[in-house]
């Protein structure tokens, strides 16, 4: 298995043909045959549009702040991405087909699988939030792993990046769970793109960049870990003078991150932290704990997952929020291997 994880770059049927890929997204390079020249895509690429839809996904106003994008540039761009892929109107079934090529990554437990509906899926923001201890950075470490196996065994075939946020990705911790999977260690460690951000403008520079690595490794990877989300903006941004510029910032990167998400088929996982709600006690609510974010977070995540501790080294998992799946809990422990099935 350890061959088979070390050549998924090269393997063509790790991923869909050209013709599925299209559904997805057509490279900006495209452009380039209807008239707009080298510089401005080397312009657009700089700032983080490598794909055709997304330059349909930013607002003219943004491509405008773009240096050397006059409005007629932006009008010609805008003109030629809508010929080269069509943004309007799909009947359901076509939407099917798009559907279609949603994979599921396991997140190690069959039981909290079974609560995703499969997994964690790729054209989706998934948030895990809860209070330290709770299992959220072993997920997206286990996820990591399990991302390079083949779907029979509950993966994606293919690549997994990680931004780290709070100094908690641990390669160890790869190369223990890769052990558990029986796949060659050091070819799961060269599977994984890590980097490290110590501002929020950092963290929004590392989205873009690795938006512009799966545009570049065609169809090559298939997750994106931020631990966490929001570690810094509370650390950049404090006091209620500066929650509106906060949470507009906030915003644009999670509107970024689904983007991300559904353009190139990759799954989107991030973790948040909670807070005490003061008004909770007083309202008889079992837990007075609420993730942090408010409705900019609330709204931006496809599936929330609420991770509490249980008894002993059992942790549980709640759906707080998902499109289709129902509101419901699911044991599940952490081990030396990543996340399994609780015991208990």
């Amino acid at each position: 298995m350890a061959e088979l994880i070390e050549q998924v770059p090269d393997q063509e049927e790790l991923r869909d043909d050209e013709e599925e890929e299209e559904l997805f997204y057509t490279e900006i390079d495209e452009i380039q045959n209807h008239g707009v020249s080298a510089a401005d895509i080397a312009k657009l690429k700089s700032a983080g549009i490598c794909t055709v839809r997304a330059i349909q996904m930013t607002t003219r106003k943004n491509l405008c702040k773009i240096k050397g994008l006059s409005e007629a540039k932006v009008e010609k761009l805008k003109e030629t991405a809508s010929k080269l892929q069509s943004s309007s109107f799909i009947t359901a079934t076509e939407f099917c087909l798009i559907r279609a090529k949603v994979l599921w990554i396991s997140t190690g437990s069959k039981q909290l699988d079974a609560l995703l509906g499969g997994g964690v899926p790729t054209m989706s923001l998934t948030e895990a939030f809860g209070e330290f201890r709770t299992g959220k950075t072993q997920i997206a470490h286990t996820l990591c792993v399990a991302a390079q196996l083949p779907p029979s065994m509950g993966g994606a075939n293919g690549k997994a990046a990680f931004i780290d946020t709070e100094g908690t990705f641990r390669p160890e911790r790869i190369k223990s769970i890769a052990a558990r999977f029986g796949i060659d260690q050091e070819a799961a460690l060269e599977n994984v793109l890590f980097a490290r951000a110590y501002t929020s403008e950092h963290q929004m520079e590392l989205i873009i960049e690795v938006a512009a690595r799966f545009a570049e490794e065609r169809g090559i990877y298939r997750l994106l870990v931020i631990d966490s989300i929001i570690n810094l903006f509370r650390t950049d941004y404090s006091g209620r003078g500066e929650l509106a510029e906060r949470q507009q910032k906030l915003n644009i990167m999670l509107s970024r991150l689904v983007k991300i998400a559904e353009e190139f088929n990759v799954a989107v996982y991030i973790t948040n932290q909670v807070q005490a709600d003061p008004g909770g006690s007083m309202t008889f609510v079992s837990d007075p704990r609420k993730p942090i974010g408010g409705h900019v977070l609330a709204h931006a995540s496809t599936i929330r997952m609420y991770l509490r501790k249980g008894r002993g080294e059992e942790r549980i998992a709640k759906i707080y929020d998902s499109p289709d799946m129902p509101e419901a809990e699911a044991p599940y422990a952490i081990s030396g291997g990543g996340i399994i099935d609780s015991s208990g």
